[in-house]
């Protein structure tokens, strides 16, 4: 199968729009609390061309620090890329903020915003772009959207524990 080339910049904001959607646990304190395991889901990405592709995902979480540690592993494939994620997100005083990185292509960002009742809301920066995030963890489902300006315009993706 061919693949076809994805910028840079298209990756790092995925990579972001995943790593946020791990960053709560609704409506429990601390907001860590359940994730810890594997996750599986689809979305799409829809692309600034006006392209829409189908995204699976598996995700390992492992919580610590009084579970308001969140370490991430993720690998997504869509129908002409994968990626693969590591993430290091922490809540305190219900303020959201972490790290991550895609390892294969070496690119790296920071993701910041805040949760109330079982929502996050956050932004998330890298290098050339900026994303607004919106996340739901409810029991066993996890949801989110991402909103962009650039070549990736829209990520949504339901994932459910495994």
């Amino acid at each position: 199968m061919l693949r076809k080339i994805v910028s840079p910049r298209r990756i790092a904001l995925v990579s972001i729009l995943l790593v946020a959607a791990s960053g709560s646990a609704a409506a429990q304190s601390p907001p860590f609390t359940g994730l810890t395991g594997s996750w599986a889901g689809a979305g799409a990405i829809s692309l600034s061309d006006g392209s829409k592709e189908r995204l699976r995902c598996k995700a390992t979480y492992q919580v610590s620090n009084g579970e308001r540690r969140l370490l991430q592993s993720l690998r997504c494939a869509s129908d002409s890329y994968r990626f693969d994620l590591n993430s290091d997100v922490v809540s305190q005083d219900g303020t959201i903020a972490g790290t991550w990185s895609e390892t294969s292509r070496g690119i790296s960002g920071s993701i910041a915003g805040r949760e109330s009742g079982g929502l996050i809301s956050a932004v998330i920066d890298a290098p050339g772009f900026s994303a607004s995030l919106s996340l739901s963890t409810r029991g066993n489902k996890q949801s989110f959207s991402i909103s962009s300006e650039g070549d990736i315009r829209n990520v949504t993706i339901n994932m459910s524990r495994n």
